[in-house]
């Protein structure tokens, strides 16, 4: 008996599959577009304090975006009292070394956060390519973005309490579900008409021989 096309159905590996996929794409795409951004415009003082433009928490922790600070203890005590910076959990730098005045960098936070808003357009390509049916847009999406709050939640040991982080949010996934599923939809009719063009070509050409006698 031949093996029926699981397409239709349910389909775990595949669907696992596409959400490391998405989910890792999506980061490899902020990694690589927030750090040389960060590098070139961010104030290198602040940066520095906080691990430099490639620490990862310039990612994973939404307090970056927020503009807040992450080393868990005031801005004065951590000036003050603090001689290891810590950042998600991990030592980062030293207080005696960086040239931090006690202020936080708020360009770095618009920075991040255009960043998101850019990668969504990346996305919505990974989306195009990946997931393809315009029903599953939608899923895959929330996914993609419920996946980085358990994350980010994780990393800096806080549920994200940022209006600007959840404006973000709610933009990024707008912007991925219209246009992704647009794409997707303009995609499957042009892909049916040609299906329907070829395979009703011979009824077409015994139509016009019947309207001509």
């Amino acid at each position: 008996m031949a093996k029926q096309n699981n397409s239709s159905g349910w389909d775990p590996v595949l669907i696992i599959s596409q959400i490391i996929s998405l989910q890792a794409l999506h980061y490899l795409t902020l990694a690589v577009t927030v750090s040389p951004l960060l590098s070139l415009f961010a104030e290198p003082s602040y940066l520095e304090y906080e691990g430099g433009a490639a620490n990862v928490g310039m990612i994973m922790d939404w307090r970056q975006m927020a503009g807040r600070p992450t080393t868990g203890a005031s801005l004065a005590d951590a000036w003050k009292n603090l001689h290891s910076v810590w950042s998600g959990g991990h030592q980062v730098g030293d207080s005696r070394t960086a040239l931090w005045n006690g202020q936080i960098d708020s360009v770095r936070g618009w920075i991040i956060a255009a960043c998101w808003i850019a990668v969504s357009g990346a996305d919505i390509c990974y989306l195009y390519l990946l997931i393809r049916r315009p029903r599953l847009i939608l899923d895959f999406t929330l996914t993609l973005l419920f996946n980085h709050l358990v994350l980010t939640t994780y990393y800096s040991s806080a549920i994200p309490t940022s209006l600007l982080f959840w404006a973000v949010m709610a933009v990024s996934a707008v912007l991925m579900v219209v246009v992704a599923e647009q794409l997707c939809v303009k995609r499957e009719m042009q892909e049916g008409l040609q299906v329907v063009s070829a395979a009703d070509g011979d009824e077409m050409e015994m139509g016009g021989l019947l309207r001509s006698e």
